[in-house]
């Protein structure tokens, strides 16, 4: 039996205080923080007296945890894959370095988090970034951590250090995620399948019409959003080549927070009208929604979010890693085409266009995040 949370109060008088949530996530591209802030808003929503604190868990866990995890890490994925893959083999997949990984986790990150921790005075907490969700379990098992603590899954598969037996909440944006999780967490584990770590518009995202006309884009023809996720990894030039090759299509290039890639594709494609590059944008329903196409290398929640919309994705450009796993899984599960060089992926482009993706329309029905955090909180 866990130890109840010092922190809580009685039933009767917690009701006349403000629940408090903090949120763990890492600056790694985007895929960690923006479900992090959209929790806290829905939370704030719900509860308005909440208090709610969203920080970086590699910053908590101090200079090691950030010096493993995050410094370097942009360089290394853009120009050192095998190094990333090599990592991620050693850390995820190789069982007796998978548990020295998690030992050393512990080791750079645990007193950090727990000072954090005790500063804040959660009621309960949630962690969108892995590596914190591994460590978070490890306390939790081991009875150093009385709060809650409940993992944010917004990837496919690949969910070593996503899941966790000690976590009491594991919240997916796939149901297809739900075997691997049991397997990591264990058949006992609490899973739920919920709305809530994407932008609200994609409850009901605008027609492929609405969003065309709201971005300029013409009525008419092909469009295809490329994107290499926050930090624009992956082959976009080539992604963005093979769209150029079907007569009349438009290619539209997301580049996030990179700068870099977005000035050479800039200037690589000054000349082709029918190349739109942008950079970090907060418009991404509007974009998957205008499009027949989505090319996206970094699998994660731009992947469910063009089934939202009713648009087609391919992973393509940067399948090493756990997006090598969560490939396998968009082919086993018929959620993604996968293409892993330009002409496998000029066949996936050619058969998307023959035919529209129907739209998911029971996402909407889904519970939320925000009420599976604060139900667990005890509000």
């Amino acid at each position: 039996m866990r130890a109840a949370n010092p922190h809580r109060a009685s039933v009767s008088s917690r009701r006349e205080l403000s629940v408090r949530v903090l949120i763990l996530t890492a600056d790694i591209g985007a895929g960690h923080d923006l479900p992090a802030a959209l929790l806290a808003e829905a939370i704030r929503e719900r509860e308005p007296d909440a208090y709610v604190v969203v920080a970086d868990g590699l910053e908590a866990g101090g200079r090691g945890a950030q010096a493993v995890a995050r410094s370097g890490m942009e360089t290394i994925l853009q120009h050192a894959r095998p190094v990333f893959d090599l990592q991620y083999w050693l850390i995820a997949r190789f069982a007796p370095t998978r548990k020295a990984g998690g030992v050393l986790a512990m080791a750079l990150g645990a007193r950090g988090l727990l000072k954090r921790i005790r500063r804040e005075r959660p009621d309960v907490i949630v962690s969108t970034y892995p590596g914190t969700s591994e460590v978070l379990g490890r306390l939790r098992r081991m009875g150093r951590l009385p709060v809650p603590c409940v993992a944010a899954i917004t990837d496919l598969a690949a969910l070593y250090w996503w899941a966790h037996p000690g976590l009491d909440l594991h919240l997916l944006i796939h149901e297809e995620s739900r075997e691997e999780v049991e397997r990591v967490a264990g058949p006992t584990a609490d899973i739920r399948h919920v709305r809530g770590f994407s932008r609200p518009e994609f409850d009901a995202p605008p027609t492929r019409a609405a969003a065309r006309a709201a971005l300029g884009l013409p009525a008419a023809g092909p469009v295809v959003v490329v994107s290499g996720g926050g930090w624009a990894v992956g082959d976009l030039a080539a992604a963005t080549e093979t769209v150029l090759a079907r007569p009349g299509a438009i290619a539209v290039c997301l580049c996030g927070t990179n700068a870099g890639v977005r000035s050479r594709l800039s200037e690589r494609f000054a000349r082709e009208p029918r190349v739109r590059v942008e950079g970090f944008t907060d418009r991404m329903c509007e974009w998957l929604s205008a499009a027949d196409v989505l090319m996206h290398s970094t699998a994660g929640l731009t992947m469910l979010e063009a089934q939202l919309c009713g648009t087609w994705a391919i992973s393509y450009g940067w399948g090493i890693g756990h997006i090598r796993l969560n490939n396998r899984a968009y082919r086993r599960f018929g959620l993604a085409a996968v293409a892993t060089d330009p002409p496998e992926l000029a066949v996936a482009l050619d058969t998307a266009l023959a035919a529209p993706r129907p739209r998911f329309e029971g996402y909407a029905s889904l519970p939320t995040a925000a009420d599976a955090v604060l139900a667990l909180a005890g509000r």
